[in-house]
């Protein structure tokens, strides 16, 4: 059964701008799902069309629905879907740097009147992310961009999510950082059972992640289907992941390959 499910969104920026166009995909329970895509392909904005954060920026969902669990997210304001267990790890990670690890995790946990149960909670973080254990008193704001990473997607699990939208949580990080992340998250869902849409432009990860992806090109769903299928596939191959082969670009005068999915 599905958790998510997305049936033919449309995101409109200051009543003028289509980003997102007719965009449908689902993340079943306990799912690991990638939403692939080139820079302004549209991968965020399908995040922030789910968590409700598009307001800010001026967009809106014109068209299409947003179900999850069952339930009409349209209808709800952000606070509202954190409540329902929808949770949404930004870019750039936003961890409040004045604040150490600790305040970081119990600022979100407003939803908890249970002060025992949130230092237990955070007792688990840190069993989970033993680096921040060891940071544990430090602001935020010095922590290495691997860590603020990790306290990011803790505070995430804080909320006790069903579902976390993590988007680009290797941007910036060193390839071995990139490795312990996506292990992290691996063993959370395994664990825990939460599932996961990640937005990543890092594929050859994402795809060694998940179990389906999606390929998102210039605001519409270009391509679908499990991971071992799109790895497979030359056109993200050359485009996403490398190359299916080398060209030998002293042969040819000009080269440019035209993604089928366009044609």
């Amino acid at each position: 059964m599905s958790l998510l499910v997305l049936n033919n969104v449309e995101v409109v920026y200051d009543s003028v701008f289509l980003a997102v166009k007719g965009v449908s995909l689902e993340v079943p329970k306990a799912g690991l799902v990638a939403l692939l895509g080139a820079n302004g392909a549209g991968k965020s904005t399908v995040l922030k069309s789910i968590s409700g954060l598009l307001a800010a920026e001026r967009g809106l969902v014109t068209r299409g629905q947003v179900t999850f669990d069952g339930e009409d997210m349209r209808v709800l304001d952000p606070p509202a879907r954190v409540r329902r267990g929808l949770v949404h790890v930004l870019e750039g990670r936003h961890v409040f740097g004045h604040l150490t690890p600790e305040e970081n995790l119990i600022a979100a946990t407003s939803m908890h009147p249970d002060r025992a149960k949130v230092k237990r909670m955070v007792e688990e973080m840190f069993t989970h992310f033993p680096r921040l254990a060891e940071r544990a008193k430090a602001q935020a704001g010095y922590l290495s961009g691997g860590e603020q990473q990790m306290l990011a997607i803790a505070r995430a699990l804080m909320t006790e999510p069903k579902l976390i939208l993590l988007d680009e949580p290797s941007l910036g990080l060193a390839p071995f950082l990139v490795d312990e992340i996506f292990d992290i998250v691996r063993r959370i869902n395994a664990v825990s059972g939460v599932a996961i849409l990640l937005v990543e432009q890092n594929a050859v990860a994402a795809l060694d992640l998940v179990e389906t992806a999606y390929l998102i090109d210039q605001g519409r769903i270009v391509m679908s289907g499990t991971a071992a299928a799109l790895a497979a596939n030359p056109d993200i191959q050359d485009a996403y992941l490398g190359g299916a082969q080398k060209v030998d670009y002293h042969a040819v005068k000009h080269y440019r390959r035209r993604k089928r999915w366009l044609a």
